[in-house]
């Protein structure tokens, strides 16, 4: 069992392929939808989804496995076609997003924890009957002045603990990811102030998967990178990937094959720009992209909606995510944007 994980990890993040997070819950693609005054039903968030995973060139060269939400995993193609089965492929790995989301946590004032441990084990069983070979949990951390408390940190990273023990018994690779919040509440913290909780964040990760005896080569860690609060933003591209890296090597075992960053309150271009200058270090792991609006903003807005867009819309997704497999390799360069 343990060397399938570990395969299937490895091929989550291997080559310059990374993941697209097409996970967005119902109400969060309704907000995508109003971006372009699209109405969210179920026929139209499936439009959406098959231009994106038809998306040949895009899913075949730069994609290796996509974040669906439980909708998505059954959903089919407007000719019947599963898109599980439109996603393999593309030689292309379906997952699956198995938390509920984060709730305020009880006595802990503008902090969170994430649920969705109640009945997991069953669902996971049904999500690998579905395809589903790998599954993302988020924990959220906010970062102010005062937060976040050790309590609750040590609750998400319980949790994540929890939930990533319960995917490798069921044949799963688990995502591992605990987001420190860039784009929070005031989100005016400097760079240091990120990194001082992001480091300390992971230490605890990394103790309780100990804990929970997860195996560090069947999993894949989706973080945040070392960067100021999006109302602070001065950091530049060279700093944002120095710090990062070296918080990584501080804390993130070599054991660990893959880091998938997620993109949280950057800009499109920004992603791609801090993925490419972090590959420019010798690193241990194999580090990509699990990106959702920085791989989708540029063709939703292409697609807009109708039908005629559908071609436009692709070639769109398919730049960004040749920009960011780029970017996986150290290879991106801003005038390549131009360029297209």
């Amino acid at each position: 069992m343990s060397e399938r994980l570990e395969e299937i990890a490895v091929k989550m993040v291997a080559g310059g392929r990374g993941l697209l997070a097409a996970d967005e819950s119902t109400s969060t693609i309704k907000k995508r939808f109003d971006t372009i005054n699209l109405e969210s039903t179920e026929t139209s968030r499936r439009d959406y989804r098959e231009m994106l995973f038809r998306s040949e060139d895009a899913m075949k060269k730069y994609i290796s496995g996509v974040i669906l939400y439980e909708e998505t995993l059954y959903q089919k193609a407007a000719d019947g076609t599963p898109f599980v089965d439109i996603i393999k492929a593309a030689d292309s790995i379906p997952g699956i997003k198995v938390d509920i989301g984060a709730k305020p946590m009880a006595k802990f004032p503008g902090e969170t924890i994430t649920e969705g441990l109640d009945g997991l084990a069953d669902r996971l069983a049904k999500y690998y009957e579905a395809g589903a070979r790998f599954a993302k949990w988020r924990g959220v951390i906010a970062i102010s002045e005062t937060l976040p408390t050790r309590g609750s940190v040590r609750a998400n990273a319980q949790a994540l603990a929890r939930y990533a023990a319960l995917c490798q018994e069921a044949r799963i690779v688990p995502i591992v990811e605990p987001e420190c919040l860039m784009d929070g509440k005031p989100g005016n913290h400097n760079i240091d102030r990120c990194a001082e909780v992001t480091e300390s964040t992971l230490r605890i990760v990394f103790e309780e998967l100990a804990e929970a005896r997860v195996s560090l080569e069947g999993m894949i860690l989706k973080p945040n990178m070392v960067i100021d609060g999006k109302n602070a933003r001065k950091a530049s591209v060279a700093e944002v990937a120095e710090r990062t890296v070296q918080l990584l090597k501080r804390t993130v075992p070599s054991a660990v094959p893959g880091i998938a960053f997620l993109s949280g309150g950057q800009t499109t271009e920004e992603a791609t720009a801090h993925l490419s200058a972090i590959n420019g270090y010798d690193l241990p792991w194999l580090v990509t992209f699990s990106y959702g609006r920085a791989l989708q903003d540029s063709a939703l807005k292409t697609w807009n909606g109708k039908q005629e867009n559908v071609a436009a819309g692709q070639r769109e997704f398919t730049h960004r995510a040749e920009m960011n497999s780029l970017a996986a390799k150290g290879n991106w360069k801003a005038e390549l944007e131009k360029a297209a």
